[in-house]
């Protein structure tokens, strides 16, 4: 019988109740624990044929617990109650051997989050989980948009899925909370050329309501169209040149400023802006705000992985630094409030993670930012990177389109753009195309001035 992470078959409540208990009686002084039912589903296509069909059902467990200031978390995919004994016997007898750790511990109750609503936020779509042949029709639609496509050579692959768990949190301070949550998903990467001539693209949709899904068929023809559009790809002469980050790969730049205002890095001193609270990181007039409220969004919730309550914050306003991405530890080590980022695995202790974001947009469009560089290039994907997270120096290999008098001229390929994040990030200029679908609304970004190795 296939598991439904919504019925009472896995009762989480009463599961992550035991795994307390069980720490309890093993001998600890305090502890957390996380359980996650769920099932995931999807279907594979290439050639016109289903290629891989996969189905995932199963329960995943943990629990952190501590002794004094020593602390160890372990996890498991099997909720028996034996299992959740020799859990608690180990997770106490590896806390013994741990080192201290004066930072760690449990929120004080009168921290803990009171509105547990998860459901306002519409993050479970409670229509019927589709049949496997929905997703490969799904897939099969998106593949043969592609291939219609004048240009397009191959589908490297199609895919269609769809996921739905539930989450249950319960600590010894008397947090004890759980939602549930959806995700639907079709992909498509298309292929153009043959030989030394391929090049590759892709599409993809991700939302937590079916309904909200984008057509299959317009995600295959936009993949193949990105493909088709690459080739004649070629090299282009070093220098410096103002680069145009494509909304799609510009949240990668956020991604760095987030990386270096993250708690752990800060308070180990391996972050470019260490030395930056309350000065301009980003230009005046842009700010940069986290919005963990938003409905039908995967990243939003409403506590976090320590009971926590969760709310808007600006990280940036107005160009201006405002506050470090904290847990409980880190927040201890730096002598600050925690801002409730707390993220974590069932078998890992709790980190700093942001969730949504939203980066100010520009009044332009991406053509009006192509225009206004004039000459440079618009960088539409990112193979590897190199980035030093102390000092802030970035490099990575990139493809796109090279722009001369402000109109894009031809495809580009195996190019490295190089520069400083801090004074990338100070001069950045956003479109006005972030995506509200998107965990992180970031439009596409101009940076005036980087450095290109080409040829």
């Amino acid at each position: 019988m296939p598991l439904d992470p919504m019925s009472d078959r896995h009762d989480l409540a009463r599961i992550t109740a035991a795994l307390l208990d069980a720490a309890r009686k093993a001998g600890a002084t305090s502890a957390d624990a996380m359980a996650v039912a769920g099932t995931s589903v999807a279907i594979d296509v290439r050639d016109g044929r289903l290629e891989q069909a996969e189905r995932s059902e199963g329960i995943d467990i943990g629990l952190r617990v501590m002794i004094g200031q020593r602390q160890a978390a372990v996890g498991a995919s099997d909720a028996r109650d034996i299992t959740i004994e020799r859990m608690a016997e180990r997770a106490v007898a590896m806390a013994r051997e741990a080192p201290e750790d004066r930072y760690i511990g449990l929120a004080d109750p009168s921290q803990l989050a009171s509105d547990l609503d998860m459901a306002r936020l519409e993050l479970y779509d409670a229509t019927a989980e589709p049949d496997p042949s929905a997703l490969e029709s799904d897939a099969r639609a998106a593949e043969e948009a592609a291939m219609n496509v004048d240009g397009v050579t191959q589908v490297q692959g199609t895919s269609a899925a769809y996921s739905h768990h539930k989450i249950h949190m319960a600590a010894s301070n008397g947090f004890d909370a759980g939602y549930m949550r959806t995700g639907r998903n079709i992909s498509c990467v298309a292929i153009s050329g043959s030989g030394a001539t391929m090049q590759r693209d892709w599409d993809a949709d991700t939302r937590v309501f079916q309904a909200d899904l984008r057509d299959p068929a317009d995600i295959g023809r936009i993949a193949a169209e990105r493909a088709v559009a690459m080739q004649g790809a070629r090299k282009i002469a070093s220098g410096h040149f103002p680069i145009l980050f494509d909304e799609r790969i510009a949240t990668t730049l956020i991604g760095n400023l987030m990386n270096a205002v993250n708690g752990l890095a800060v308070a180990r001193g391996s972050s470019f802006l260490r030395d930056a609270m309350g000065k301009q990181v980003l230009p005046a007039g842009m700010s940069l705000v986290e919005e963990p409220h938003r409905k039908r969004i995967g990243g939003s919730r409403l506590f976090d992985a320590e009971g926590i309550a969760t709310q808007r914050r600006a990280i940036v306003e107005d160009g201006v630094l405002q506050s470090w991405t904290l847990d409980l530890a880190s927040s201890r080590q730096l002598g600050l409030t925690t801002t409730a980022n707390a993220s974590r695995g069932t078998s890992s202790a709790p980190s700093p993670s942001a969730g949504n974001l939203r980066l100010t947009a520009g009044t332009a469009s991406r053509a009006d930012l192509i225009a206004q560089m004039g000459t440079g290039l618009l960088v539409t994907s990112f193979i590897g990177a190199t980035i030093n997270p102390n000092t802030g120096d970035y490099s990575r290999g990139a493809s796109g389109f090279w722009v001369e008098n402000g109109e894009i001229q031809f495809p580009v390929h195996e190019v490295t753009v190089a520069g400083n994040l801090r004074e990338m990030l100070l001069n950045l200029v956003a479109a006005n195309d972030g995506r509200e679908d998107l965990s992180r609304v970031v439009p596409s970004l101009l940076v005036d001035g980087m450095t290109i190795a080409g040829a």
